[in-house]
Parts: structure tokens; sequence; C-alpha cells
């Protein structure tokens, strides 16, 4: 794994890029998701995996198996209208928790790109999030 560009350094980079540098990261792709802190009002900006299912972005809330969800998770679960960037396209859309069976097909999908998620849910008691984000027309 190659973590020379991860966090903050990862959004730096992408941002200032257009995607260029870290959508590609680790052999996967990644966007970057803005959301509203619900208890600050601050934009929080986080880069994460996404695959592809239709016009649609699909993301994991795994925290790499810890036993409580992203901060980010949390947030969009407040306000579900996020802003995103994928490459150097920066819009809106909302989102919402894949339920059953849709979260099952979307988790496949998922650990197809990203092998590890199966060890990220192994590792913990909660049912991880598949998250599915909606861009909105405008």
């Amino acid at each position: 794994m190659d973590f020379t560009i991860a966090g903050p350094s990862h959004v730096e980079a992408y941002r200032a890029t257009g995607g260029e540098t870290g959508y590609i990261w680790n052999n996967a792709t990644t966007l970057l998701l803005t959301t509203k802190g619900r208890k600050s009002g601050e934009d929080k900006t986080v880069p994460l995996i996404f695959v592809s299912d239709g016009p649609n972005y699909v993301i994991i809330a795994s925290l790499g198996g810890a036993p409580k969800h992203p901060v980010w998770y949390l947030n969009l679960e407040a306000e579900p209208v996020v802003t995103l960037q994928v490459k150097d396209k920066v819009f809106q859309a909302r989102a919402h928790t894949a339920p059953s069976p849709e979260r099952e097909r979307l988790w496949s999908k998922a650990v197809e790109a990203w092998p590890q998620y199966d060890d990220y849910q192994a590792k913990t008691e909660r049912e991880i999030p598949v998250v599915v984000l909606e861009p909105i027309a405008g």
C-alpha cells in the first residue's frame, strides 16, 4: 500500500490537480466528499474510494472496520446533500444508505474494487453502511 498521499495531503493534491494526482489511489478510484459538519456547520472534505453504479457513485462507511461509523457518514445522515469532486468535476449529490438487497449487490461491487472491505466487516460487529450518491441535476 502506498500511503505517501493520504488524508489532508490527498485532498490538497486532488484539488490542486483536478484529480490528476489522487484520483487513482492504490489501484482504486477515489473522489472527494464534502459534508457539512453536523455539530460545527463547517464543510469537511475526505477522500474516499468509490465504485460507479450507473450514474451514481457508491462509497463504503468502513472506517477500516472500526466499531463506530466515520464522522463523514454521521454528517451525511444529518444532511444528505453533499458536494463531490470526481477528477475535475465538482457537483452536488444526494446521499442515501443502501437497504437490502441493494446493499448486498453494491457491497459485492465495492469488494471487487477494494477487497479489504470484507476484512473490515469481519473486524467489526456493526454492519458497514453502503452509501449511494446520486448526482443532482442542475
